[in-house]
């Protein structure tokens, strides 16, 4: 046999081993045109839908003020950085960001990633070099980014049960007191949309000497007087060791980051090689990312107008008998517990009502807990979210009968 027929054969059974479980992935492509989201035009199916499962949670990569601040910026001093932060690629335009991006978490450092999954990546797995007798407790439903970072820190691991603080004592309790110990967790979870006990989690971290380490990806710019994120709302910033976020989500760029104290964050800087030996932002990058900052920063009115539409999103999705996680937050799931079945709302969604909305499955989420991610931003109008509850009412009637 030849050798390459035979590593064809495994990657073509896995491929199949994939879809078999109903787990494969169909991208559609789209065309955002300015001024028109959450409209999209997929020439694959040459119609414009209404997207309602994009991060881009507050429109924002379609502000003026961004789209201006990216131009110009690329227009001065081209588009790439050049290099890595240490040859040629420290541009003044990401300096400008990690300042801003420290002054909103009210910390004495920021450091720039080129996404938030590198920045979970990148620094857990550095704190496993620079505290190697450490110990991480992980909460259960935490993303696969702080996984990845934990499973290359080599640190020794307990994972508590998702928001449970009293399992998270069980567990803690089994270590001196000075034993380095770290307590990794998300202010809001991307696919249940619940928020963590912020204030429980940091009584114990104190009691316990832990150090404390949020991921705020699906927070900043959408919660706090100024976007600064979850941790601000419970007024529990300044407790916070470490705050990872992301320029890709509410902020509309791309990027990601993590802000702390001079020393955690210089250390991290010296030691994580996700930020050594990687290119870094584009200067235009980093610029539009620190004007979408500054504007949620002094303008309220899209979060505003966003919490308004979540909440008449919710409000329709339970009065049409939807089946929804309800929580306290933007991101809505609608249960469906089933993946062929997922798959084929969604699918049936874009084809008969001009509906993008990405079905959700394993290994995203448990088997038996497939669900559609529903986003809503400050952009849908009534009518579009009339739209989706038609939709959805009518394949939710079509399943059951």
């Amino acid at each position: 046999m030849n050798k390459w027929s035979q590593y064809d054969d495994i990657f073509h059974d896995t491929v199949n081993k994939i879809k078999g479980e109903n787990r494969y992935r169909i991208f559609t492509p789209l065309s955002y045109i300015k001024d028109s989201f959450p409209k999209a035009y997929a020439p694959t199916l040459k119609k414009d839908v209404v997207v309602w499962c994009s991060n881009n949670y507050l429109g924002m990569s379609q502000h003026p003020d961004v789209i201006k601040s990216l131009c110009d910026t690329a227009q001065n001093v081209g588009v790439s950085a050049g290099g890595t932060r240490n040859i040629s690629g420290t541009h003044c335009a990401v300096d400008e960001l990690e300042k801003e991006l420290a002054d909103l978490h009210k910390k004495e450092k920021a450091l720039v990633f080129t996404s938030g999954y590198i920045a979970n990546q990148s620094t857990i797995s550095a704190i496993g070099k620079i505290i190697p007798d450490c110990v991480i407790f992980s909460d259960s439903d935490n993303h696969a980014s702080i996984i990845h970072g934990i499973r290359e820190s080599k640190l020794q691991k307990e994972i508590f049960r998702h928001n449970d603080t009293n399992h998270l004592r069980e567990l803690i309790t089994k270590y001196p007191l000075n034993k380095p110990k770290l307590i990794i967790f998300e202010s809001v979870y991307s696919m249940s949309g619940t928020v963590a006990p912020f204030r429980e989690i940091i009584e114990l971290a104190k009691e316990y000497n832990a150090m404390t380490y949020v991921d705020e990806v699906h927070a900043v710019g959408m919660y706090g007087d100024e976007g600064q994120g979850m941790a601000a709302v419970y007024d529990c910033d300044k407790d916070i060791d470490i705050i990872q976020g992301t320029l890709g989500k509410a902020y509309g760029a791309v990027g990601g980051y993590i802000a702390g104290k001079n020393e955690v964050v210089d250390a991290i800087r010296s030691i994580a090689p996700g930020f050594i030996f990687t290119t870094t932002l584009p200067p235009c990058i980093a610029a539009a990312a620190t004007a979408s900052i500054k504007h949620l920063r002094s303008s309220s009115a899209e979060r505003l107008r966003h919490q308004e539409i979540v909440r008449k999103t919710k409000s329709r999705l339970l009065e049409s008998n939807i089946e929804i996680i309800n929580n306290n937050t933007h991101i809505i799931p609608v249960l469906i517990g089933d993946a062929e079945l997922s798959r084929n709302i969604s699918v049936g969604l874009l084809e008969k009502f001009n509906i993008y909305v990405q079905n959700i499955n394993f290994p995203t989420v448990p088997k038996g807990r497939e669900r559609l991610r529903v986003t809503p931003t400050p952009l849908h109008t009534q009518d579009m979210l009339e739209e989706l509850v038609e939709g959805l009412k009518y394949f939710f009637k079509h399943q059951q009968t």
